[in-house]
């Protein structure tokens, strides 16, 4: 007789216990969102890392769309998200652009995810002979920076200033993609990118840029408010930060936040 009470009392447990976990199951799914899209608006910088993330994530959120990314200078991102562009995420280089969406009142609370460093890209082969910094204030050297606004280019003129060297550049462009497009076509002795773009680039080497870890750009990140989908912009954020997106950004050269 007590072994047949116990018995029962041991089937009762797991039959609570396997209860409990499907209700726990049945709560992570119901919180998942169904059907939804997320819009993200990322640093042209990041333009190989949230690709990949934004694949895995879908692996995981089967209900959630990642639609195409808008990359571009977080300068650029920041004013089309002010004067209204619909979005739910927004990943700057840089904290001063996050920080000017947060004052528009459309950002709360964003956390840093990622941080970068400055080199010195030069053609293949680096035909201009460019060691350093110094060699970049040479006035036949074609050298190509971002814009002042973009996180490239203000990271670019105080890692300048620091080194002493005056550099008028060739041209100034809104993202650190073309900066690195123009050296890789030769249109360009050098320019100032991040390690992690020149790190994945065709037609292009790097040099080393003396005091750029004195430099770093961290890279925050915030679901937007007025979000289509909240939740899932919410979940995105929160993979990003996670161990899996961590991951993937140490990967594509980027350091911990």
């Amino acid at each position: 007789m007590r072994r047949a009470v116990l018995i029962a009392a041991a089937t009762v447990v797991a039959a609570l216990a396997l209860s409990g976990c499907a209700g726990a199951s049945s709560a992570a799914s119901a919180a998942d969102p169904a059907d939804a899209e997320v819009t993200v608006y990322a640093a042209a910088s990041l333009g190989a890392a949230f690709d990949e993330l934004a694949a895995a994530f879908e692996r995981l959120h089967p209900g959630i769309d990642v639609r195409p990314i808008v990359y571009d200078g977080s300068s650029t991102l920041a004013t089309q998200l002010i004067e209204g562009a619909p979005a739910d995420v927004f990943a700057s280089a840089d904290e001063a652009n996050m920080q000017a969406v947060a004052d528009a009142g459309l950002a709360t609370d964003p956390r840093v995810f990622a941080t970068n460093t400055l080199v010195i890209a030069v053609p293949a082969g680096d035909p201009r002979g460019i060691a350093g910094l110094e060699d970049l204030a040479d006035p036949g050297a074609a050298v190509v920076l971002c814009a002042a606004a973009v996180p490239c280019g203000a990271a670019s003129a105080v890692l300048l200033a620091n080194a002493g060297v005056d550099v008028t550049p060739a041209s100034e462009e809104q993202n650190v993609t073309a900066v690195l497009t123009k050296v890789a076509a030769a249109e360009a002795d050098a320019g100032l990118v991040y390690a992690t773009d020149i790190a994945r680039a065709d037609g292009v080497e790097a040099v080393e840029a003396e005091g750029a870890t004195d430099v770093v750009n961290r890279y925050p990140i915030v679901a937007l408010a007025g979000a289509a989908h909240p939740a899932a912009a919410g979940a995105f954020v929160d993979f990003v930060l996670g161990a899996e997106g961590q991951r993937v950004l140490a990967e594509q050269g980027f350091g911990a936040p």
